[in-house]
């Protein structure tokens, strides 16, 4: 077998191969054959010349032939390789990646021998590594699967773990995973350099400029070949830059107490394996810093507060507990387990040890057991979506080879036309012949394609950066301007994380809420206080801002010694024995309290799931806690249950289930969770401009339709669907139970084109047992009570019916829809950017005042609330410092920190085409793009960022084909009759076109989304109708002014392949090309309503208008020294006035007709609902 599927997230496919013998390779002996015959067959049979030519051929077939094998991974496989079936006989493998994780590459294939525990047999290991993971052989699977680490076994084998006991098995570990360390080779300037020379378009240009020399263009060739060198060069600077970031960050190589072959060594953090079983600590360095997680662990006992700002942006500490309390059967899961695992990179502010678990660590540490080293560790997994996805960046690339091939059709055509023309004449020179469809077909080919298109996208890279968004993935800038379906995640989203308390409700039969808390039940009162996961660091109490608001609300305080007491009145206070802690997949919290040594447990939680766990449950449970939620409240249903007499060690060992079972009612907490101020303004500019807005939250139904209803995604009548209660079934009923509507999977359809649907995450499951996911989840608008994973199922269904996605969330618990969308934006809770003056300066200061307010706030875990007032003050404050420091400094002092401004700014940015540096703090492992705001306004800047780059990239593909098509004309028919080009002449023409593209991808997009879209591909009736309407008048122009020149020099005689001299239909069509250019780029810059007009683009204006001032100058023979240095002679008045009347109309018929084409095909929503019946349909016949 030649081929195996991984089908993992990395790698799809690999192909087994054996590397050739040298001299049987393809990129060898056949050309040492043609070689040998040259001399034998083709010298004696052809003049010298002709059969100079042949060898010239072949000397480039295998230059290109050696160049292909660095190009394709498949050619180089084809010609290098051979392929094998059985795997013993392969030395290398062809890695076929996923979609969207890069290109294809050969990798060599590692046969090692593994000492066995038997000393008779020994064990032999085949792998391979890829992008800094290993696969290993299976045989037993027969195919390679990712090198497995202890992250998924039970917990009691966990709990059992001692470490390794003899130093055979640790040599095995290290041979098995290698050091817990980031290696990568930092590679040179040279070395990138090289790379950047080897690619394509690099080698095609120098290939293009070699002909223009050949044809003595030598002011044009190196001009170009200048700007091409300048170009690589500051992309290999900027990759340089990007890779020496990354190499900064280093395991840290604190020393830590491993237990290993029966007692405690002191080891690096870098000689860390999976399985060992350490002591870990808050540890701080020699300056004061706290020191990093070396790597994945498990945490057996104690308890510790971690800062996982680095990884999540999450600013709130994280509290991780002991896995003692779980079952022994159950297997670990990254994703439920979360609380139990310290990650890789996250800071400890606070640790708890636990002195009755059986191995006792001497340094008062907690005991954790490593599950994954090096890049394997979430820090790692950050590191290689960074250290990946920093190729080169172009949009579109697929599209961008297509137009390029409709473009060869043409050039072929008129190549065709030379070559078939010039073998006529047997006075011609077949030197000059080739050379000539030679430059045809290229000329088709711009060379400056490659360079324009990461432009275009490096440049809304760097106005992101500016905006404080920051993107791993920069591929998906031109998915953000396609954008049809944006979903948000709701708590601390579209709401503010500063939750209010409302007060208690339930416990009396009237629906309303008790406010005075004098008039609440201690008990009910004691949960509140106790019942949560608030926790001291630095003596300041940091946790869930809702658990804070409680605390605040009912006037009780909480303790570093885990001990709640009322701040007034004559309250018991509670001290807390165990806790059980939140956990998504439960939706419930427990902890074990004493309260004047009575044991008892409080729980709280979801109010459907307490519901379940109640003896008794009120009449007006379900009435009660419905109307708060319709309300847009969230509310928390308390409850209680004594226990019998213990000990605190028994109480801390009580199963979860017992504690969290028979439970007596104690009432609903209730919180006001405040809407962000632009949330509903953001949420309606979106909608406004042709977006569908979805809303997936963890929250309730009735909570989450009334904020829905708030920030504008829903507009019609709500409906949940539900269960019938009287029987099996379910049912749509609006949020206050008017109205009922049976459900059924084929009328979803017609009922959403009335109502907005609302599911909860049982009804998904539902819909995945009956396989009716697609035929429902594409209506619906509001997803309720939805897990981690069931958001990804929603995302990925929207993709698979053709909606390109935005999804919208905190960096926490939205990582894997944020992943699925086309468009992730995780939002980190930081200052937002005040948007008084967006000048580059400003905004560069303010993400410095936001970057050293994030560091700031991770080192003292100051609450998110608190923060932003404070850096508003900070942030008001900070100009008119500056100002008052200014007016003591010099002049000259003043210029010279002028120019060291700049400077940075020069060095922080490239040159504006290299794309900005992502550092690990700004990137969240969440998503594609990280926003360091606290809004949803982020969202807008991606989407007009992408909708500019879409509309750049699509004018840029319409210029440059316009181009390409005259140009192949003037080479071909009109290069038939003698007219050329000088070379001064396609100089001042090539700096013209550089100018204008470089001013065009500088295009800002306008501050406001408009409600037309841009047209999401190069194929469509309105690019190829507008390019051969343009097409047809350009040449109508050209043709009817060479021939009113040709009138006025008819005895003239010209040559094809004479030097260039200077004549009057020369300098005509000079001038038509010219005009041609500007007028090209003129009629086809996409202004409003997505980017910014030509004369807001002050620079583009500024060039066009040069370009008009030069074209009329030389026309008009104004400067008689000009005109001799460009080659023209001078013209008849006649024919000048006539070619200025002729220019300015053809201007004008190319501009009616670009702006009537955009009338009749305006940018439209895709048909998704034809492409959903199409998936559900096949979906159908799979079942079947």
């Amino acid at each position: 077998m030649s081929r195996f599927h991984v089908g993992g997230k990395v790698v799809d496919t690999v192909d087994l191969l054996r590397r050739r013998h040298w001299a049987w390779r393809l990129d060898l002996w056949p050309f040492a054959v043609l070689y040998g015959l040259w001399p034998l067959a083709v010298v004696p049979s052809l003049d010298f010349g002709d059969a100079s030519i042949v060898l010239g051929c072949i000397g480039a077939s295998h230059i290109l032939v050696f160049l292909f094998t660095g190009w394709s991974v498949d050619f180089k496989c084809f010609v290098q390789y051979s392929k094998v079936k059985d795997i013993h006989h392969a030395d290398a493998c062809k890695i076929t990646p996923t979609k969207f994780s890069g290109s294809k590459e050969v990798v060599t294939l590692h046969f090692h021998k593994l000492a066995a525990s038997s000393a008779s047999v020994d064990m032999e290991e085949i792998y391979f590594d890829f992008r800094k993971q290993r696969f290993i052989y299976s045989n037993g699977k027969n195919t390679f699967s990712k090198l497995p680490y202890p992250s998924k076994e039970t917990i009691g084998y966990y709990l059992k773990n001692t470490g390794y006991g003899t130093e055979a098995k640790v040599l095995a570990a290290t041979d098995k995973w290698g050091r817990n360390v980031f290696e990568y080779p930092q590679p040179t300037f040279q070395k990138l350099m090289k790379e950047q020379c080897m690619e394509p378009f690099f080698v095609f240009q120098v290939f293009c400029v070699g002909l223009w020399c050949l044809d003595e263009y030598w002011y044009y060739s190196l001009f170009t070949l200048f700007m091409l060198f300048m170009f690589e060069s500051t992309m290999a600077k900027s990759r340089l830059k990007t890779l020496t970031e990354l190499r900064r960050v280093k395991v840290d190589s604190q020393i830590l107490m491993v237990y290993r072959c029966g007692k405690w060594v002191k080891l690096s953090g870098t000689e860390l394996l999976p399985g060992d079983v350490v002591s870990i600590g808050r540890s701080t360095g020699t300056s004061g810093e706290d020191k990093s997680v070396p790597a994945d662990m498990l945490i057996l006992a104690g308890s510790a507060i971690v800062n996982e700002a680095i990884l999540t942006g999450e600013s709130t500490p994280q509290w991780k507990v002991s896995v003692m309390g779980r079952g022994m059967d159950e297997r670990l899961s990254a994703r439920r387990d979360k609380a139990h695992v310290l990650f890789g990179g996250t800071k400890i502010l606070q640790h708890t040890a636990d002195k009755t678990f059986h191995l006792k660590a001497p340094d008062g540490g907690c005991l954790a057991v490593v599950l994954r080293t090096g890049f394997e560790t979430s820090q790692g997994k950050l590191m290689r979506t960074i250290l990946f996805s920093t190729e080169r960046v172009t949009a579109n690339s697929w599209e961008s080879g297509l137009f390029i091939l409709f473009l060869v059709v043409f050039a072929l055509i008129a190549a065709g036309y030379v070559l078939k023309k010039g073998l006529e004449d047997p006075t011609r020179s077949r030197y000059k012949l080739l050379l000539s469809c030679s430059l045809i077909i290229t000329s088709v080919i711009p060379p400056e394609l490659p360079m324009e298109l990461s432009i275009a996208v490096n440049t809304s890279l760097i106005a992101l950066a500016r905006l404080g968004i920051y993107c791993t993935e920069p591929f998906r800038i031109p998915f953000a301007g396609k954008v049809d379906m944006c979903c948000f995640d709701k708590t601390g989203t579209l709401t503010s994380d500063d939750m209010e308390f409302s007060g208690v409700g339930g416990l009396t039969d009237s629906e309303d809420l008790i406010t005075e808390m004098s008039n609440v039940s201690d008990r009910t009162l004691e949960i509140l206080a106790s019942c949560h996961a608030l926790v001291f660091v630095d003596n300041k109490l940091v946790g869930d801002p809702l658990e804070k608001a409680a605390l605040k609300g009912i006037e009780w305080t909480y303790k570093s010694d885990e001990k709640a007491t009322p701040k007034k009145g004559g309250g018991n206070p509670v001290q807390i024995v165990q806790r059980h802690h939140f956990a998504s997949y439960l939706k419930r919290m427990a902890v074990v309290v004493r309260v004047q040594e009575q044991f008892f447990s409080f729980v709280k939680g979801a109010p459907e799931t307490i519901q379940e766990r109640l003896v008794d449950v009120p009449a007006s449970y379900v009435k009660t806690y419905k109307k708060h939620t319709r309300q847009g409240s969230r509310v928390l249903a308390l409850a209680y249950k004594s226990l019998p007499d213990m000990t605190v060690s028994e109480a801390r060992s009580l199963e979860r289930d017992m504690v969290e079972s028979d439970l007596t009612f104690a009432g609903f907490a209730v919180f006001n969770c405040p809407i962000r101020g632009d949330s509903a303004s953001v949420l309606s500019e979106l909608k406004s401009s042709s977006h569908d807005l979805v809303m997936i939250t963890g929250d309730q139904a009735l909570t989450a339709c009334h904020v829905a209803g708030q920030v504008n995604i829903i507009s019609k009548p709500a409906l949940i669907l539900g269960h019938v209660k009287s029987n099996e079934g379910y049912e749509w009923v609006s949020p206050d139970e008017s109205h009922i509507v049976t459900y059924r999977e084929n009328e979803v359809e017609a009922l959403s084109e009335v109502h907005d649907l609302c599911i909860g995450g049982d009804c998904i499951e539902m819909l995945e047992q009956t396989s009716a996911i697609l035929k429902v989840i594409p209506y619906v608008k509001v997803f309720a009570r939805v897990a981690p994973e069931q958001k990804e199922l929603i995302i990925t269904t929207f993709r698979s019916v053709g909606r390109v996605t935005l999804m919208c969330g905190d960096g926490t618990n939205d990582v894997g829809a944020l992943k699925q969308a086309h468009v992730g934006v995780a939002l980190l809770n930081a200052v937002p950017p005040t948007q008084k003056d967006k000048s580059a300066s400003e905004a560069s200061s303010k993400n410095e005042i936001a970057k050293s307010d994030k560091s700031k706030k991770s080192k003292s875990n100051i609450e998110n609330g608190e923060n932003t007032s404070k850096s508003r003050a900070i942030s008001k404050l900070e100009p008119t410092g500056n100002q008052a420091a200014n007016r003591h400094l010099t002049a000259a002092e003043i210029q010279r920190k002028k120019l060291k401004k700049l400077m940075n700014e020069l060095n922080e940015e490239g040159d504006g085409r290299s794309a900005p540096v992502v550092k690990l703090g700004d990137a969240s492992m969440a998503s594609p793009f990280t926003a360091k705001h606290a809004s949803v306004a982020p969202t807008t800047d991606i989407i007009r960022q992408g909708r500019s780059t879409l509309v750049t990239t699509l004018q840029m593909f319409k210029i440059l084909g316009l181009n390409c098509l005259a140009t192949a004309y003037v080479l071909s028919v009109m290069y038939l009759d003698g007219v050329k080009l000088g070379d001064v002449q396609a100089t001042i023409s090539g700096v013209f076109t550089a100018a204008f593209f470089l001013f065009i991808s500088h295009a800002s997009p306008l501050p406001t989304l408009s409600a037309e879209r841009p047209h999401p591909n190069i194929f469509c009736y309105y690019v190829f109708l507008s390019l051969l309407g343009q097409f047809a008048v350009h040449i109508f122009f050209l043709i009817s002014s060479v021939k009113e020149a040709e009138k006025y020099m008819p005895d003239e005689c010209i040559e094809p392949d004479a030097a260039f001299h200077p004549n009057l239909v020369n300098t005509v069509s000079y001038m038509v090309g010219m005009m041609l250019q500007v007028a090209t780029f003129a009629v086809n810059y996409m202004g409003h309503p997505f980017n910014k007009s030509i004369s807001e683009n002050r620079p583009f204006l500024y060039a066009l208008s040069a370009a008009v001032v030069f074209f009329v100058v030389i026309a008009s023979d104004l400067f008689r020294d000009l005109n001799d240095w460009l080659k023209l002679v001078p013209l008849p008045k006649s024919l000048r006035n006539k070619l200025l009347i002729w220019a300015f109309l053809a201007f004008l018929v190319c501009y009616t007709w670009e702006r009537l084409l955009r009338w009749a095909f305006p940018g439209k929503m895709p048909a998704w609902r034809k492409k959903q019946r199409q998936v559900t349909a096949i979906d159908k016949k799979k079942n079947l």
